[in-house]
């Protein structure tokens, strides 16, 4: 339903910073249109938060004058990740939080997304109420009811021993020595206290954001400098997160990725050993075959829905179940928190971890992944692509010639300007052979559209 929205797209409104929407002006006026909405109920409060991209300062500042415009009181959080944004939304009792942020993307990319005051991400329908004022003229509340903006004091604290809670009160983290990962982002002041205060022994990489490094050659999707560390500094395992804080990959002892299907495997089986597993556990058309197979080898049901954690979300609350997430390591505790959280869901990997006394290596052994090649190409308009007789006609033609032995997932991207490429099976050359083949003709797709 995203696609028939002009500006939110399946994880807000992300674009190329200084390229309408994202802009200062559209901010103002996005911010403005919120409160228009909000104000219906009387005066109101919104919490702003954003990650360490340069961009932020000028995105928050610009939808806090279009708030306090619409009569709304702005807490201010600074840098935080996304989910902490999620939690002192509840926790202030705040109508809106705001999430200035772009996630994975490069430094000069930027997003707004938002969260009710559940802490859940707002609905299609509310979207779309504000996408039809933007086109209103913008007015100013009277001087008596504009709004008010401050910092919200020891907001950090706060986030911070909220994820020390969902951590299991009988254990700790002494003794095991975890090399930490911050994508030069939200989570640079958050993560290594959290970790730190249970009792680990941590050290910390890429914490040093510049408005500029985030995301950088580092984080969840570049973990390589994390691999080489964790080895060096003969820790017991790594974590790394995304520029927002959102999204958790790991690195075993002995350097080895342990992806977010195979940490989504670990987490449901701790939850089903300890008998607090509500249901089954909800995936994507992403998520490894050999992760689908691992559940239904322990009794564990296991659906798919569409890419994106909005999609995710909604299959869990529609079926009542707690756990789900993504390869790409966005993994979501419904029982621990309202909104995907890296923080909180590596505690729960590492709360298995010592509670079984095995390696991180050991445990993701439970789950034997079939190969997945994933080819991004290049596309500006990918869903006008995928549609394209060439590309559809020589994806039925393979899915037909080498049925049972793999498995192909074409798909525009929501968040970036990408058509992913997703082959599965056993055979790596044939995987990559067809990734290829079907790539190619997508490019060539897109020249003609």
């Amino acid at each position: 339903m995203s696609s028939q929205r002009k500006y939110f797209g399946t994880d807000g409104i992300r674009g190329r910073t200084g390229v309408y929407p994202i802009t200062a002006e559209f901010a103002l006026k996005l911010g403005w249109a919120v409160g228009q909405i909000l104000a219906q109920d009387g005066r109101g409060t919104v919490v702003i938060g954003k990650d360490t991209r340069i961009s932020g300062y000028m995105l928050s500042a610009a939808l806090e004058a279009g708030f306090v415009a619409s009569g709304l009181d702005v807490y201010l959080l600074g840098p935080m990740p996304t989910p902490a944004i999620a939690y002192l939304t509840r926790s202030v009792g705040a109508q809106v939080g705001v999430v200035v942020s772009a996630s994975h993307n490069p430094y000069y990319d930027n997003g707004i997304k938002f969260f009710s005051g559940e802490g859940k991400k707002f609905p299609d329908a509310i979207e779309s109420k504000i996408e039809n004022l933007l086109t209103a003229p913008m007015t100013t509340a009277q001087p008596h009811h504009i709004g008010r903006a401050k910092f919200l004091e020891d907001a950090a604290g706060r986030y911070i021993e909220f994820c020390k809670n969902t951590f299991l009160k009988s254990h700790d983290l002494k003794g095991i020595k975890i090399v930490i990962d911050c994508a030069n982002g939200a989570t640079y002041h958050i993560a290594p206290n959290v970790f730190a205060e249970l009792g680990a022994d941590v050290t910390v990489i890429h914490n040093q954001p510049d408005g500029f490094n985030i995301n950088d050659n580092c984080g969840s999707t570049h973990p390589e400098l994390l691999q080489k560390r964790v080895i060096a500094e003969q820790a017991e395992l790594g974590i790394a997160f995304d520029g927002d804080g959102d999204r958790v990959i790991f690195v075993d002892h002995k350097g080895e990725v342990v992806d977010g299907d195979e940490l989504l495997f670990i987490i449901a089986k701790s939850y089903h050993e300890r008998g607090i597993l509500n249901g089954g556990v909800v995936g994507t058309q992403m998520s490894n075959l050999g992760l689908e197979r691992a559940f239904h080898n322990l009794h564990i049901p296991f659906m798919r829905t569409q890419v994106g954690d909005r999609y995710v979300m909604d299959a869990l609350v529609q079926t009542g179940w707690q756990l789900g997430g993504e390869g790409s390591g966005h993994l979501i505790c419904l029982d621990k928190t309202t909104t995907g959280d890296g923080i909180v869901s590596a505690l729960q990997v590492l709360a298995h971890i010592c509670q079984t006394n095995k390696t991180l290596h050991e445990l993701k052994k439970g789950m034997v992944k079939c190969e997945q090649v994933l080819l991004n190409v290049p596309v500006p308009n990918g869903q006008q692509v995928v549609k394209e007789t060439a590309v559809q006609t020589l994806v039925a033609k393979l899915e037909k010639e080498l049925q049972g032995k793999l498995r192909i997932l074409l798909r525009p991207s929501g968040t970036e300007p990408l058509v992913r490429v997703m082959v599965e099976g056993e055979d790596k050359a044939l995987i990559t052979q067809t990734a290829e083949q079907i790539a190619a003709v997508v490019a060539k797709a897109a020249k003609v559209v």
